[in-house]
């Protein structure tokens, strides 16, 4: 007989999202703090200069103005494809002003993605940095697409952005709360993009549950992310949340690198550092990390893949900041599910945030028993409308009220829920179920290794066998062979014989997602090919 797992929201503990019926993010996360009298506030940081809360402001309406002298209207589409740094954030808030729907995308994907991306979205308008110009042409030609266009110029004052004395739209439009306000790519670790309609509500009921209700973000907060603005995880930690309450954010447009982020801590003296996994890696293994002061931040927070316990405990003994991991999705956007300050629990996401209700189901729907790996389902004020046109995935994944996404998760006693992996990455290897994740988390326990993957790839019979793909922390020049020796028998010594892998290929790095997370589908095709 199965039971429900504890602590779920009942019904009246999801309560009402007590949204006003009219909403529109420009207003809620940006004009709102000048209604308050916090319009002198430093909004947005950069390694050159300071905007106010006000500046911000008037950016965003100039920028709603020139779209809308290009023909952009209310909920047509605006392709965002810029670099973190004012123009980002002018252009973001100023489609939404205008009452369109911004779809941000990494400006950094080849001519052959941003041209799938041209063909799927069919944006009215893109905004793009002036340099990336004919990169994106060359996309929408592919595309067969002839939207607006507004580049933006990288080297011009934010004051003289979209273009020198463009007159401001003025008040934003008043949009519902259940019309679409964003469009967030989901592409799990396929390289597939999903496009997630999400609403205007939803990024307010998510501020409010997880940002302000669980990490406390303060209007005395500086925050500073590792991901893009374009990822959803970083739109909201490091934009939408400090800008709710009168915050600012430190933005830079170079690639992150530890040595990147190491000087931009030390020159913005941020408070809550947003991270990936990959970070945490790199940052306690290089050369600086001993020396490196991280007192500033109160809090990290980390997402977007599982954060091994072996990797939480460097990076804790390292800088002894806490690390909050945590898991979200474009589906039901952003952090549901939380570790809390003061109260990290390692090898776990924490516990659902107030606010959703999350559960652990077998196939059929049902509760599965504390310890059981199940299926996630959640739900909550913060649930996406659709995909863009795939209404089967959309059938499959919104049922009713509930989201049900396609990672297995187990939920203990004490109410905290562990990370097991994507469903669709689940292995049957003789004939028992082999969970990459449970793999990955002993190889990274290994000195030698930076990074992981374990994916399954039929052998010579047909049969799905483990193969771990590793980049390792240091440079092993040609000696792969003995690395991939050393991993396998720290394996040996520690797994059950068929989640052993059977061969390990080491990496220098690792093939990318859209959003920067790892390409399984690509590790699949590298084994396919030779």
């Amino acid at each position: 007989m199965t039971e429900a797992v504890p602590a779920a929201a009942s019904d009246a503990e999801l309560g009402e999202p007590n949204l006003p019926e009219t909403l529109n993010l420009a207003d809620w996360f940006l004009t709102a703090r000048l209604r308050e009298g916090r319009g002198d506030r430093t909004a947005v940081r950069t390694g050159t200069g300071e905007l106010s809360y006000t500046d911000v402001d008037a950016l965003a309406r100039r920028c709603a103005t020139a779209l809308a002298e290009l023909g952009a209207r209310r909920e047509d589409r605006v392709m965002l494809a810029l670099p973190d740094g004012p123009a980002f954030v002018g252009a973001f808030f100023g489609a939404s002003h205008l009452g369109a729907v911004p779809v941000m995308v990494n400006p950094g994907l080849t001519v052959e993605n941003l041209a799938a991306i041209v063909s799927y979205v069919r944006p009215a308008a893109i905004v793009c940095d002036r340099g990336d110009t004919e990169r994106l042409e060359r996309a929408t030609g592919e595309a067969g697409a002839r939207p607006a266009w507004l580049d933006l110029d990288p080297e011009a004052e934010p004051s003289e952005l979209p273009a020198p004395g463009t007159p401001p739209l003025e008040a934003p439009v008043p949009t519902h709360r259940d019309d679409p306000a964003v469009w967030l790519f989901s592409g799990g670790t396929t390289g597939r993009p999903k496009a997630v309609v999400q609403t205007h509500g939803a990024f307010v009921n998510t501020t409010r549950c997880y940002a302000q209700g669980v990490i406390g973000y303060a209007e005395d907060d500086i925050t500073i992310s590792v991901p893009g603005l374009y990822f959803g995880y970083a739109t909201g930690s490091n934009l939408l949340f400090p800008f709710a309450v009168g915050a600012s954010t430190a933005l830079f447009s170079a690639h992150p690198t530890a040595d990147v982020l190491f000087d931009e801590i030390a020159w913005h003296r941020p408070t809550i550092l947003v991270t990936v996994p990959k970070m945490v890696h790199e940052m306690t293994n290089h050369p600086r990390a001993a020396t490196e002061d991280l007192s500033c931040l109160r809090v990290a927070t980390s997402a977007g893949e599982a954060l091994p316990p072996a990797l939480l405990q460097r990076w804790t003994d390292t800088f002894g900041v806490e690390l909050l991991d945590g898991l979200g999705t474009a589906e039901m956007w952003h952090i549901f599910v939380s570790n809390r300050p003061g109260d990290v629990r390692p090898g776990t996401l924490g516990r659902p945030v107030p606010g959703f209700d999350v559960r652990v189901r077998d196939t059929e729907g049902r509760d599965v028993a504390p310890g059981e790996v199940g299926r996630l389902w959640v739900r909550g004020h913060s649930r996406a409308i659709s995909y863009w046109q795939d209404l089967p995935k959309t059938m499959e994944a919104f049922r009713g009220e509930w989201f049900v996404a396609g990672d297995l998760v187990q939920q203990h006693e004490d109410g905290t829920i562990s990370y097991v992996g994507r469903g669709d990455d689940a292995l049957k290897v003789s004939g028992k179920w082999v969970l990459p994740g449970e793999v990955e988390d002993c190889l990274i326990e290994h000195e030698a290794v930076g990074q992981c993957a374990v994916v399954g790839v039929p052998d010579d019979h047909g049969l799905t066998k483990p193969v771990a793909f590793v980049r390792p922390s240091e440079p092993t020049g040609d000696d792969t062979d003995s690395l991939a020796e050393r991993l396998r028998a720290h394996a040996l010594d520690r797994l059950e014989p068929n989640k052993v892998p059977r061969r390990i290929v080491v990496l220098e790095d690792f093939p990318s997602t859209h959003l920067g997370k790892i390409d399984r589908g690509a590790l699949r095709a590298m084994l396919a090919d030779g």
